[in-house]
């Protein structure tokens, strides 16, 4: 993935460490994995007693510090990995999307590092280019009901063969190239901002692989 040579001058560490999957076998549920994620969302609530401790956390306040950079209120809209850790540490379990999904969420919420994921049969993995968006450029993300009309002070990701936008960073990704029970290939992205280092980043890589490893292929 490229990026616009401006934002690599605005903020000096932005960028993705990629990340690759082909052949899986993705279940809408999988009771392997359920049991899993109730021992690893005991071993976070054990380790982080209050929801107050995770603001102070260094890679949710580096978010959080580029959330209000680029037009993202991080107290409405909370960072990926942060708004998983805090759900857990509430006392409510993590949601059962798809056992692809729901494995680099558990990885997400244990490192608070966002991740992004592409079904990468719908978008042009040659051709992507992360910039600062557009002013009226649309979106629609996964979850939304309709489209929304971005500032132009966001940063998105653009498939620009296709013309159309597949993330608003690292904040939420596309409705139309999401990871479904149908998808076969998958390009993950540990999404990086300034002041979190590679090595972070590539403590979520390994995990979210071991996760999908365990219960995407075998499932």
């Amino acid at each position: 993935m490229k990026t616009e040579e401006e934002l690599q001058l605005a903020f000096p560490g932005l960028g993705v460490i990629e990340f690759r999957v082909f052949d899986l076998k993705i279940k809408k549920i999988d009771q392997r994995l359920e049991l899993f994620k109730q021992e690893i969302q005991k071993k976070i609530r054990e380790n982080i007693s209050a929801l107050e401790g995770i603001k102070d956390n260094k890679i949710v306040r580096a978010y959080r510090d580029f959330y209000w950079k680029v037009g993202i209120d991080p107290s409405k809209t909370r960072p990926a990995g942060e708004a998983l850790a805090r759900r857990i540490i509430g006392g409510k379990d993590l949601s059962a999307i798809n056992t692809f999904v729901d494995s680099y969420n558990l990885a997400s919420a244990q490192t608070f590092i966002a991740v992004g994921a592409f079904d990468l049969n719908k978008i042009h993995e040659d051709s992507l280019l992360m910039k600062r968006a557009s002013k009226e450029e649309r979106f629609l993300g996964i979850g939304m009901e309709r489209a929304i009309e971005l500032s132009g002070v966001e940063i998105v990701i653009e498939d620009k063969v296709a013309k159309e936008l597949i993330a608003v960073y690292p904040y939420r990704d596309s409705d139309a190239s999401k990871v479904t029970e149908d998808t076969k290939d998958v390009l993950l992205t540990m999404c990086g901002v300034p002041g979190i280092s590679e090595e972070e980043l590539e403590k979520t890589r390994t995990l979210s692989s071991s996760y999908v490893e365990s219960f995407c292929r075998l499932c």
